[in-house]
């Protein structure tokens, strides 16, 4: 059982921190929205292997931000997506991205709720498709709590999909990722006052203060399977996407180590179903 500190008012920093950053990232350069709009997809080409043909599936994205990934999977052939984050803005962006390329609510909609209420918010359950990560989970104290939420959206036949950043990434050196300076089993909180954002480092900004957890893969994995879910693979990737480590280096559309240096994972994916009904 891994019980964790949660500091009082944690989701309202969260949430403040993140409401400031979504103008910041739908202006700036790293998330692309100029040609994300003219039609370049946003997904990254291992989940779309990996997740599959989704024409006429539904989907359900926990965690939305924006909405890009969302509407990625619209574009790929979702008969529904519907996106949920705890920002409002973040919301508001995505519904407003959705209407700009032709999408309407019927076809892609956006709920603005905590993911631990998402069972109260979200509209139509289940869903062929649940689909979440990339940078998601770390905003959670309770992954088992989160695992029951996600898993309850899941169809007979469906599954979860999970696209997220590597916990051995969290405890190594900044500057070459190649010491281990962090303990990978800690339950205590990182709580950090940094201005700016991973995607503009240098944006000026007010809230700034974040609270965050690690999550082992073997917690994640334990409490998906918990839920009922079956584990269908589990897969570790040697790319990220953003400045993990200032050594990492852009290549194929990837950040990755540079040529001749050890590597580790920096994501890992993974795809959990549920059994058809009988």
């Amino acid at each position: 059982m891994y019980l964790r500190e949660i500091p009082e008012g944690w989701r309202e920093t969260n949430k403040s921190n993140w409401n400031e950053r979504v103008p910041i990232h739908m202006t700036g350069d790293f998330y692309e929205i100029d040609a994300f709009l003219a039609g370049k997809d946003p997904l990254r080409d291992f989940e779309v292997a990996e997740v599959g043909d989704v024409s006429g599936r539904s989907l359900l994205h926990l965690q939305c931000h924006i909405g890009l990934d969302t509407l990625g999977w619209a574009r790929h052939g979702a008969s529904r997506v519907v996106g949920l984050d705890f920002s409002e803005p973040a919301v508001e962006s995505a519904r407003a991205l959705a209407a700009k390329i032709g999408l309407g609510p019927e076809r892609a909609a956006f709920v603005s709720a905590d993911v631990y209420d998402a069972v109260a918010a979200v509209p139509e359950g289940p869903y062929d498709i649940v689909y979440t990560g990339v940078g998601a989970l770390s905003w959670l104290p309770d992954i088992k709590r989160w695992a029951e939420t996600a898993a309850s959206f899941v169809a007979p036949g469906g599954f979860l999909y999970l696209a997220e950043f590597h916990p051995i990434t969290d405890v190594l050196d900044d500057e070459t990722g190649s010491r281990v300076v962090h303990d990978y089993f800690a339950r205590e909180p990182w709580q950090e006052d940094e201005p700016g954002t991973y995607a503009d480092r240098s944006a000026e900004t007010v809230h700034n203060r974040t609270v965050e957890w690690q999550h082992p893969i073997g917690e994640v994995v334990s409490a998906l399977c918990a839920t009922g879910l079956r584990l269908e693979f589990l897969h570790e990737h040697d790319v990220s996407l953003f400045e993990r480590f200032d050594s990492l280096e852009k290549r194929d559309g990837y950040l990755r180590f540079p040529a001749g240096q050890p590597r580790v994972p920096l994501m890992y994916s993974l795809k959990a179903s549920r059994p058809a009904a009988s």
